[in-house]
């Protein structure tokens, strides 16, 4: 085919565009990449908590079902759950009522790293 019978607008991408097209699909595909990231990280985090959120339950149970309330001052523990290890603490102090205990729990994993707290009341003494 000679140059005089060909069309003078050919069809397709320059070069030029080709690389602006790749830039941007780039730049697309690593933001994409970065939110997933966030996503994991963030999903890690709410399933610590809520198993965190479950020991805390589960030494609010355990106090309040003890026939005999918990004796004033801190008592601390460990407890398997999720196939993790969780430390927890057990403050219990005297409400503004006095038949009325407060007891503060807290739970950390074995980081360290806070995961929950929860605070209950119950009767003193029967």
């Amino acid at each position: 085919m000679s140059m005089a019978s060909r069309p003078s607008d050919e069809a397709g991408f320059t070069l030029l565009e080709m690389l602006v097209a790749l830039a941007v699909f780039s730049i697309a595909a690593l933001a994409l990449l970065n939110l997933e990231t966030v996503t994991v990280t963030n999903t890690n985090r709410i399933a610590d908590r809520t198993f965190g959120q479950i020991v805390a339950h589960n030494i609010a149970v355990e106090t309040l079902t003890d026939p005999a309330p918990p004796s004033l001052g801190t008592a601390t523990g460990e407890e398997l759950n999720g196939g993790r290890n969780w430390q927890w603490t057990r403050v219990t102090g005297p409400s503004p009522e006095a038949r009325i205990l407060q007891i503060d729990i807290a739970v950390v994993d074995e980081f360290g790293d806070h995961a929950a707290d929860l605070t209950i009341f119950r009767f003193a003494a029967l």
